[in-house]
């Protein structure tokens, strides 16, 4: 079993959503609607692809290691 970072579940790791990134507002207001909503995850407004929450993840209790964007267990 995998530790979760020590951040936010709302908060992706910068490595894996640059805060510069030009959509980084709706992909964070998508994400929080999602978490809010419990689902699994969200149609991501930049590549219409379906990308699964940081709360589904962390249910997991393990990283896949396929670089998800909202992955709780990324520390660097």
């Amino acid at each position: 079993m995998d530790r979760p970072a020590p951040r936010p579940l709302h908060e992706p790791h910068p490595s894996r959503l640059p805060l510069d990134h030009p959509r980084r507002d709706e992909i964070i207001a998508a994400h929080a609607a999602a978490l809010a909503a419990g689902e699994a995850g969200y149609l991501d407004p930049d590549t219409g692809l379906f990308v699964l929450t940081a709360a589904f993840h962390a249910g997991r209790s393990t990283c896949c290691g396929r670089g998800c964007r909202h992955c709780p267990y990324v520390n660097t």
